[in-house]
């Protein structure tokens, strides 16, 4: 038996049906032989998600860690005495050389000669992007341009622009496949003022669509005099990013999306040609050379010590390392191979469903096929009579299937508004509802306004995905056909935000 069918616990004629299935899709995409490591590693190094029965699909969330990463992690820290770095007793410098050992590392990972690219350590990618925000140079008349499905970190960016009177232009995206306009954006691009600091970003894929944006943006910009802010976060986990090649200004990434551990820190690469224009608005522990108090005055500590703010997660940065190391023994090309095998199957089957009077059940938010997109697909499901099916009911109905996929707008509102057809008037008609509206109540507002949503459901797929996955998600969703809001029943808990979920029963 292939070894992506031994996790199915289901019956005979269940296996066979699969098996089955299998069999066609191999022969569709015969280059998921070439991923077959991957299957060896499902079995030792991610087996718990089998042993509990769990369907993972939220890989764009979070990536998976294995027990080796851990297990060598944990013999670092069992064998060694490491105390804090940077000072000269030996415990401070035993872990001085692993952390700027790891930085060196994380360089060589993306092909950043150090001469031209400094790495900092920060929180998660949220606080790299903030980095940028707080440091950058806007001023009246420079500009900050994003494009709409830029994550809220990248969004909230522009509160220190307009701050300093800098304009903000969002660049929109082509309805149906959720793509940069680049027509708009070349209009954009005239207006800017070549003599000020202007900064544009926008991500190497979005974390709402999956859609991949052409990475020569970044030397577009450039020829108009423009910075560049990449953010790479769901971009790394499944491609490689070769910064030999591209050169962006600022690259932000977080490491646990590509290999699960350790959560809590991130990264920003900065080229050192624009280090010289960034100016920090404080100080703290570890970023400064000299401080005074009854001088009132410091001086920052030069290049990636002036950003790192206090004591940095040490003990952890060592697992970067071996995170990285991980992933090479299986190739990134593997990896985003086996994804893309896998996503193109799952993509195609999700849009071949119908109901029974023919409508289609199913909406995918973004491109139809696998031509410049990753292993993200968002959509929503839709009853016979073409009414929206709660999202949130059919998440609570993944959960009893052991099913773990993500609901709401990720984050990302701008690729979200376009999606899902919403207006600035809808946007306004929420804001007025006042400062204690949460998602739920927004979502009866956008109802009320027309047959919309106000979020959808993100399937994503990683390192350890099988085709087994993706078949029994698909075994789940084909129980929708037919059945509107009153066959599937209600939802019994309420996302209030992000960050709370309130249960209903």
């Amino acid at each position: 038996m292939d070894a992506t069918l031994k996790s199915y616990p289901k019956n005979s004629y269940e296996l066979d049906q699969m098996a089955d299935g299998f069999s066609a899709f191999i022969k569709s995409y015969p280059l998921f032989n070439r991923t077959r490591l991957l299957d060896q590693w499902r079995e030792t190094q991610y087996n718990r998600l089998d042993a509990n029965g769990q369907i993972y699909l939220d890989y764009t969330g979070g990536g998976l860690y294995s027990e080796l990463q851990l297990s060598e992690h944990m013999e670092l820290l069992r064998t060694s005495v490491l105390g804090n770095p940077h000072s000269a007793n030996p415990t401070s410098q035993a872990m001085t050389d692993l952390v700027e050992g790891t930085r060196k590392y994380v360089l060589r990972y993306f092909n950043a000669s150090p001469d031209e690219y400094i790495a900092i350590f920060t929180a998660n990618a949220s606080g790299a992007l903030k980095l940028v925000g707080e440091a950058y140079p806007f001023a009246p008349a420079s500009h900050y341009v994003l494009t709409f499905d830029n994550h809220n970190s990248v969004n909230g960016i522009r509160e220190f622009a307009k701050v300093r009177g800098a304009h903000v232009t969002y660049v929109p995206l082509l309805k149906p496949n959720l793509r940069i306009d680049r027509a708009k954006f070349d209009d954009v691009l005239k207006s800017v003022d070549m003599d000020m600091s202007n900064l544009f970003a926008f991500p190497a894929q979005s974390n709402y669509s999956g859609v991949k944006h052409p990475l020569d943006l970044i030397e577009q910009a450039h020829d108009k005099g423009l910075d560049v802010l990449l953010d790479a976060a769901a971009y790394v986990p499944t491609n490689r990013l070769d910064l030999g090649v591209v050169k962006p200004e600022f690259v932000a990434i977080s490491f646990y999306k590509m290999f699960g551990y350790p959560t809590g820190i991130g990264a920003l690469l900065i080229r050192r040609a624009v280090l010289q224009k960034m100016r920090r608005p404080w100080f703290a522990g570890g970023t400064v050379n000299f401080a005074s108090v009854q001088g009132s005055g410091h001086y920052l500590a030069p290049n990636e010590a002036a950003f790192e703010d206090g004591t940095i997660n040490y003990l952890n940065i060592p697992a970067i390392k071996t995170g990285l190391q991980h992933l090479e023994k299986v190739g990134i090309k593997t990896i985003g191979k086996r994804v893309h095998c896998i996503a193109s199957w799952l993509l195609e089957n999700l849009l071949s469903l119908q109901h029974s009077n023919g409508k289609p059940m199913v909406r995918i938010y973004g491109p139809t096929d696998m031509k410049m997109r990753g292993g993200t697909l968002t959509l929503n499901f839709y009853g016979p009579d073409e009414r929206l099916l709660d999202y949130r009911r059919i998440e609570e109905l993944a959960n009893g299937k052991g099913i773990s996929l993500r609901t709401g707008c990720f984050c990302n509102p701008g690729a979200g508004e376009i999606a899902e057809g919403l207006t600035t008037e809808d946007m306004i008609a929420g804001f007025n509802e006042g400062p204690d509206l949460s998602l739920p109540h927004f979502v009866q507002v956008i109802q009320h306004r027309g047959n919309k949503s106000a979020g959808a459901i993100r399937i994503s797929m990683g390192l350890a995905t099988n085709f087994a996955d993706v078949y029994r998600f698909m075994h789940f969703v084909a129980d929708f056909r037919d059945k509107t809001n009153m066959n599937i029943g209600e939802v019994t808990f309420d996302i209030q935000s992000c960050r709370v979920i309130r249960d209903g029963s």
